[in-house]
């Protein structure tokens, strides 16, 4: 059987068969080339185990009986998972050439900008102006918190403090009986 003209002739054969779905494959959003960066760099990583734990288990010829069949048979694993290993990293460069044309036009934001807090003096910084005002409002909570918990600990330690002479005072009325 042969195959129909319509693959030869580059369209692809259905109802979106125009120049617009050819476009629509060729764009890939960010978020997928990431993904598929990642399942890369996952098979880079199994690759890169392969071929260490044939190298672990590889003969060198060293002029001691072997088996040729099953050094030639590592060696051929091998050099397949070099020659795999070497088109994943092509891969993985064209991913993110890609990813980097994509979030060309981004401008990059700074971490510090993006976690909202207030710096110790009470002042917010000048750039961060217009993050949301919950960061002080928690800080002062946890602040509340925090001299509660002081209080607490003050009164624990006082009670600690009254049980441990009330016990020496007991230990001391029993040792003046005996």
């Amino acid at each position: 059987m042969s195959t129909p003209p319509l693959a030869a002739s580059g369209m692809a054969p259905g109802p979106f068969a125009g120049p617009q779905a050819q476009q629509a494959a060729r764009e890939v959003n960010t978020a997928s080339l990431c993904r598929i960066g990642q399942e890369t760099v996952q098979d880079i990583v199994y690759r890169t185990m392969e071929i260490f734990q044939l190298l672990r288990n590889m003969q060198l010829p060293n002029g001691v009986t072997y088996h040729t069949g099953t050094y030639q048979d590592r060696l051929t694993k091998l050099q397949d998972n070099l020659r795999q290993l070497s088109v994943l990293f092509r891969k993985l460069r064209l991913v993110y050439d890609k990813c980097n044309e994509n979030c060309g036009g981004m401008d990059p934001i700074p971490v510090e900008q993006l976690i909202p807090y207030v710096e110790e003096d009470g002042s917010k910084n000048d750039d961060r102006a217009g993050l949301p005002r919950f960061a002080s409002e928690e800080r002062r909570e946890i602040a509340e918190v925090n001299k509660k918990l002081k209080q607490k600990n003050q009164q624990l330690k006082q009670i600690m403090d009254q049980l441990r002479n009330l016990i020496w005072d007991i230990n001391a009325m029993l040792a003046m009986r005996n």
